[in-house]
């Protein structure tokens, strides 16, 4: 049992320093790519915003993952005890 919560506070420390930097990655690169959908002729304009969105979701959700990552980690730790 100790190992299975250290794993997952080792995971919860990961999270924490990598998927930050990540979030705001996928944030910005949605925005940038947003702003060179509306550069493209209206027939290709749709595909490219869509994949902007898509990448500006990703981010979010990884930020929301991120913020609640200390809450999941005690919630799965009490589960297990």
């Amino acid at each position: 049992m100790a190992y299975i919560e250290t794993l997952l506070s080792d995971i919860l420390v990961t999270l924490k320093s990598v998927g930050v930097t990540v979030s705001l990655l996928l944030i910005i690169v949605g925005g940038l790519v947003y702003g060179l959908a509306q550069l493209q002729p209206g027939d290709t304009r749709g595909k490219w915003q869509n994949m902007a969105i898509g990448i500006f979701v990703g981010g979010v959700v990884i930020a929301a993952i991120i913020g609640a990552a200390e809450l999941i980690q005690v919630v799965s730790s009490n589960l297990l005890t």
